[in-house]
């Protein structure tokens, strides 16, 4: 998971710090002269932010499912946290220290069933409980203090080799090591700044799971979630992207998905292979939100991802006419070689189950025009007209429809 609750703060969820920390008190709030209180403080502002936030998914209904999920692997600490459910299409989930969820909708979307959203969740509350994000703060103000004095260190050496230069015929040579040890200095301390402490990240792994696995869900998601993304990372149009999942540098934030999975394994041995998936409930909650989700995700334009999503949630043989449409916009967007006989393809599938949406006769009519096929074109918006009389676009398919009537 990216951390991205509060960037613009530099207070990030998925923290760094010893696995040693000491577990949080419920329900105790740090005083505000103390650095966790200032903490505290930046985050409560934050928080008020998401609350105005136009991503704010305002469902009762939803945020209720979230909340009660979280609750359940949360335990004393469930008074402690506060969860939004953000519209945005990517996967991820933070916790700010104090308590602040932020849950996306494109984690909603990739959580197969309740117990991988558990499992997510727990992950977060394990980085709350364990103080992570404290931890993260301390050590990156001292780093940030230690590359200020080793970068004054390292001038000095370097205007002092600069001044002696017409004497020495070295000095040139002090000058390359000392922009060298300049560059490692600086490149030390931003990996220390910007990068997570993976320890951290096996340790949340391993704690909610454990959260999870206790609060009766099924604990092998936990290492399914992770394969999903690591097989949709690999769905994707884009090179940089399929080569991510195994890339590591001084940048990584987060151990690489295949570590996460054989530590999960290891701890899954000690668990019985028990607990409810909650699938149903799971899908009942998301269901009427789907098509919004979706709709979201093709505009990341990675449309192989979308597709490779799609083909996931197509697999319980649910929401197949919502699914089949937004497959065929996936492939008409990305118009690819064979790409529109696919998207057509998709839209009489989604067209033969009764929660297709009303476009697919629209997008029908125009691939059928396209295509030469005016007759098919005349059916499919005659279709789209009789189910959608007021839509916004009624007068567009109209004069379409008009036009092939005349015969212009």
């Amino acid at each position: 998971m990216r951390a991205g609750l509060l960037a613009a703060v530099a207070v990030a969820s998925l923290a760094v710090g010893s696995a040693a920390q000491a577990q949080r008190l419920a329900g105790v709030r740090p005083d505000l002269a103390s650095d966790e209180g200032g903490l505290w403080s930046v985050s409560d502002k934050a928080e008020i932010g998401a609350r105005q936030s136009a991503e704010l998914d305002r469902d009762p209904a939803l945020n209720a499912y979230v909340r009660d999920v979280a609750c359940k692997v949360a335990r004393d600490h469930c008074a402690d946290i506060r969860v939004y459910v953000m519209d945005r299409p990517f996967f991820n989930a933070s916790m700010a220290p104090n308590g602040y969820t932020e849950v996306w909708s494109g984690t909603l979307l990739r959580a197969a069933d309740e117990a991988q959203l558990a499992f997510i969740l727990g992950h977060e509350i394990s980085h709350f409980d364990r103080n992570h994000s404290l931890t993260s703060w301390r050590r990156r103000k001292s780093t940030a203090n230690a590359m200020m004095v080793l970068s004054a260190g390292v001038a000095v050496v370097g205007v002092a080799a600069a001044s002696s230069a017409h004497t020495y015929d070295g000095a040139s040579s002090i000058m390359d090591a000392t922009r060298g040890l300049i560059d490692v200095v600086y490149l030390a301390g931003m990996a220390s700044l910007f990068g997570f402490d993976r320890a951290n990240e096996l340790e949340a792994d391993r704690l909610g799971l454990g959260r999870a696995a206790q609060a009766g869900y099924r604990p092998a998601a936990a290492t399914e979630i992770w394969r999903a993304q690591m097989d949709e990372t690999q769905a994707s149009d884009f090179k940089r992207v399929r080569n991510s999942g195994a890339r590591t540098n001084i940048f990584a934030s987060h151990p690489v998905d295949a570590e996460r999975i054989q530590a999960l394994q290891a701890d899954l041995k000690a668990l019985p292979d028990a607990g409810a998936p909650g699938r149903a409930r799971h899908r009942t909650a998301i269901r009427p939100h789907l098509a919004a989700w979706l709709r979201d995700d093709l505009r990341r334009r990675d449309f192989g991802q979308t597709l490779h999503l799609i083909d996931r949630l197509a697999r319980d043989g649910e929401d197949l006419g919502v699914l089949n449409f937004y497959r065929g916009e996936a492939y008409r967007q990305r118009r690819g070689d064979g790409d529109l006989a696919l998207a057509r393809e998709a839209y009489l599938a989604a067209a033969a189950y009764s929660d297709a949406p009303v476009a697919v006769w629209r997008e029908l009519g125009d691939l059928r025009r396209k295509e030469g096929d005016p007759a098919g074109a005349k059916a499919a918006y005659d279709t789209y007209l009789t189910k959608a009389p007021a839509a916004e676009d009624a007068w567009i398919v109209q004069d379409s429809l008009n036009s092939l009537t005349s015969g212009k």
